[in-house]
């Protein structure tokens, strides 16, 4: 119940902060809000008392379901109070359903409703846990661990050659005391079995005087550690103090080279691993190492590992997989081989399910090899391959991948469980991700994070635990652009979230919708009709090539946050109605529509959908106004309408006082009257990002010039000139004052030979990354400036130039003159002089790599 405690805990922070601030509707319900408060809190320490239960009883199954029933309940209230709060402030509560009389009555029934079911379920489930013996539920005294060369089986060795030379140059080359290494993968994919290579390989074991193998897992403490480094040298000890033990261990390595395999490390101590590794280095002999291996990168860096020093292993090719797969499958055939054609069409086709995971391979080979003399056997575990992981009988997988996701903290389980509804194999786009996880409101702000940067922290961190593959992702600071999952993690967010009531899914891992589906990624395959008895959909999204049927009838989607079909094909629905439906989704969060041809112009309707947050337009590109009333929606955050075919944007974005970003801003003419002006702007605080358009037709007044230079928050600036070659936009440009706090800047279709005036490292001395792309530049002034009696030089980290022909920069020159470059993109220079790579298409450079 990962995604109910974490929104317990968001749903008691909101009621917390209503009841602090004395919104009107908590002041309307002030007594009940405190009752829900005080339940919420009491539950969430209910709900982690269930986690320590290895199996739920029917009992705690039926009170968790319960449960989230009650806080969906109870967010939509909150929301609809939240909602007729704006009415309220505006003086335009008319809407019958907002009416004073008659919402406080509903209101405040549902709220009494809600908090006497909840106090009987925690009563029940209060009682059941106090019956149960919680002091039994797990021996967490565990076994010391020693491998053994006897574990070493260098029959399952395959395709690891590349990664065991690899680290025995990093280990072997280094000159440091300690030297640290890590092996960084998710479950299953070989890790330790790379480790053990290392530890049994005949060169490292006449290095090394000592090795010393530590079976970490999760819940092996530091005393336990020591215990097992000691057995290894001294088997006959029998100390119990923990200092004494290190001690003893320093005693042993006195002088010696040694190599220590920390395995399977999910967690450390790093006060007291700083503390173990200060003191083995004053005793040990010099080139000695430390191997890692984890599923957290940072669980290696945070240990002391440099991420140049991180080997991530790769799944097996296919020859590699066969090679695995024949030597468990055919294990009990005459000659260890593959009995005909048709038995090797099968067990590919199976392979290619496993997606090169060893563990995998291994594990559905060992289910096939009593069964060589049944291709029938062999087709019927093909075709019901997900049954096979569902029902537990490739456990080991399943089990390694289990692990991996209950050592999860709960805001990346909710996170992770939303992969579950995209297709096999599938590309997701990070932003669309991030913006469902905050219109749903699965992660919050946290400092001076905004929600949306919190949620690309969650994705990295989810990729660095190798539960999602990033499959593009910006180098310079290693942003996640695309990422996938992995088929065996999907499996498991799929069985979960059927558990947890999410969704339902077929024997082909697509997606059926049901009465309590909160999800559904719908797909051209799915009828409207089937959806119209899904009313307690949470999030609704598109899904990529879909051509989908939708009728005026298409449901009451009552508790609707998130709304994307920014992926599949709108042609064949009456654009117009369509709005007209997604207006009526009052709590609506979050709308992307981005590419949707047909829309023309936004309703005046747009105006009830009070909660939104979020609303994505760009690639619009028939979308020719935007209704005034846009300017109503106080609650936006992010507003994009990149690549529009808007020729302005209306006076009154000024009012979205909470936006932080703000994509396709066109600066205007000073004719136009209803049109927004930038000094508009100076207003919006909490703006992060600014995307703006200056052309032919724009003019910056004397007003506008500073706007910028008050946007204290802006981080990331985007200027695209529309290849407007009149001299007017350089001069215009040359008015504005930069951002304080600027870390990114993209300039794009500049037909200018020269940078504005205020690109220069005293003004953005803060800047991190520069992107140029399509233009006539010609020089860039990258020397250190000297202002009164200082000296700035560049902060910049990343450079993006493309398309521009012109441009004549000596390349050794600007690597002085930019010391903290360490990564460029660079394509369509051909004048770069001393660029160290052919310029004939895109080229990536790395600092040290040329």
């Amino acid at each position: 119940m990962a995604v109910v405690d974490s929104m317990i805990q968001i749903l008691a922070q909101q009621v917390f902060t209503a009841l602090q601030n004395q919104a009107h509707f908590a002041l309307d319900f002030k007594g009940q809000f405190e009752v829900m408060k005080t339940r919420l809190d009491l539950t969430k320490a209910l709900l982690a008392d269930t986690e320590n239960l290895k199996s739920k009883k029917e009992i705690v199954k039926a009170s968790l379901s319960s449960l989230r029933e009650l806080v969906y309940e109870a967010d939509n209230i909150l929301t609809d109070c939240l909602i007729r709060d704006e009415y309220q402030n505006d003086g335009s509560c008319s809407s019958l359903t907002f009416q004073k009389p008659l919402f406080w009555y509903q209101t405040g029934k549902k709220l009494k409703d809600i908090n006497a079911k909840m106090e009987a379920m925690e009563r029940s489930l209060g009682a059941y846990l106090k019956a149960q013996d919680l002091s039994n539920h797990g021996d967490n005294e565990h076994q010391i661990v020693k491998y053994t060369t006897q574990d070493y089986d260098p029959s399952e060795i395959i395709g690891l050659e590349h990664d065991l030379e690899k680290l025995k140059g990093w280990i072997f080359g280094t000159t440091n005391v300690l030297h640290r290494v890590g092996i960084v993968g998710m479950g299953g994919l070989g890790k330790t079995t790379i480790a053990q290579k290392i530890f049994n390989d005949e060169e490292v074991t006449k290095r090394y005087e000592k090795m010393l193998w530590v079976s970490v897992s999760q819940i092996s403490s530091e005393e336990r550690i020591l215990r097992s480094m000691l057995e290894q040298l001294e088997p006959n000890f029998s100390m119990s103090d923990e200092s004494q033990i290190m001690h003893k261990i320093n005693q042993a390595l006195e002088g010696k080279t040694c190599l220590i395999f920390m395995d399977d490390v999910w967690r450390m101590n790093l006060p007291w691993w700083d503390k173990f590794c200060s003191s083995l280095q004053k005793v040990i002999g010099g080139n000695s190492c430390v191997i890692i291996t984890t599923r957290n990168e940072e669980v290696a860096t945070d240990m002391g590992v440099d991420k140049s020093q991180i080997h991530q292993p790769k799944t097996l090719n296919k020859d590699e997989s066969w090679l695995l797969f024949s030597k468990f499958a055919f294990a009990r055939c005459r000659g260890k081989r593959c009995p005909d054609a048709q038995f090797e069409k099968e067990g590919r086709e199976i392979l290619d399910k496993c997606g090169g995971l060893p563990l995998a391979i291994k594990t559905v080979a060992a289910l096939l090899a009593p069964k060589t003399n049944s291709l029938v056997q062999w087709n019927e575990i093909n075709k019901n391959f997900h049954e096979l992981i569902v029902e537990g009988k490739i456990s080991s997988v399943m089990a390694s991948l289990q692990l991996s996701y209950d050592e999860l903290p709960t805001h990346l389980k909710q996170c992770l469980l939303c992969f579950s509804i995209y297709p096999e194999d599938f590309e997701m786009h990070a932003e669309q991700l991030v913006h469902w996880w905050v219109g749903e409101g699965l992660i919050q702000g946290k400092g001076s994070k905004t929600a949306k940067e919190m949620g690309f922290e969650y994705l990295s961190d989810l990729v660095a635990r190798c539960l999602v593959e990033a499959v593009h992702r910006r180098d310079y600071d290693g942003r996640v652009y695309c990422c996938r999952m992995h088929d065996m993690v999907r499996e498991l967010t799929i069985k979960i979230a059927e558990e947890e009531s999410f969704g339902r899914f077929d024997e082909q891992s697509r997606q059926i919708p049901i009465a309590n589906s909160r999800w559904l990624g719908i797909t051209s395959k799915m009828h409207s009709k089937s959806l119209r008895n899904s009313t307690k959909l949470r999030a609704l999204l598109l899904m990529p090539s879909s051509e989908v049927v939708l009728d005026r009838r298409i449901g009451w989607f009552s508790s609707l946050r998130v709304l994307d079909f920014s992926l599949g094909k709108l042609d064949n629905i009456s654009v117009e109605d369509f709005l007209v439906w997604i207006c009526s989704l009052k709590r609506l969060a979050y709308l992307n529509l981005s590419g949707v041809s047909g829309i023309k112009e936004l309703p005046s309707s747009i105006r009830k959908l009070r909660n939104l947050q979020l609303l994505i337009l760009c690639g619009c590109s028939n979308l020719v106004r935007l209704n005034p009333y846009i300017t109503t929606l106080k609650k936006l955050v992010v507003l994009d309408l990149g690549s529009c075919g808007l020729e302005y944007l209306p006076k009154g974005l000024g009012r979205l006082f909470y936006l932080q970003e703000l994509s396709g801003f066109k600066i205007s003419n000073q004719a136009n009257k209803q049109s927004c002006r930038l000094h508009e702007l100076r207003v919006l605080s909490h703006l992060r990002v600014l995307r703006m358009n200056i052309g032919i037709d724009s003019v910056i007044l004397e007003d506008d010039k500073s706007v910028l230079s008050q946007l204290s928050k802006l981080k990331v600036l985007a200027i695209d000139a529309e290849d407007c070659e009149d001299g007017s936009i350089l001069e215009m440009l040359n008015a504005l004052t930069p951002p304080p706090s600027l870390q990114e800047f993209y300039l794009r279709r500049y037909r200018h030979k020269t940078l504005p005036t205020w690109i220069n490292p005293e003004q953005l001395s803060s800047l991190q990354y520069l992107c140029i792309e399509n233009g006539d530049l010609t020089h860039i002034k990258t020397s250190p400036q000297h202002v009164a009696d200082s000296l700035y030089t560049w902060n910049i980290e990343g450079l993006c130039f493309k398309v521009l022909p012109s441009l004549k920069v000596d390349w050794k020159n600007l690597e002085q003159d930019m010391p903290l470059l360490r990564y460029a993109e660079v394509s369509g220079c051909f004048n770069l002089q001393n660029f160290p790579c052919s310029d004939d298409k895109l080229v990536v450079w790395r600092k040290n790599e040329d």
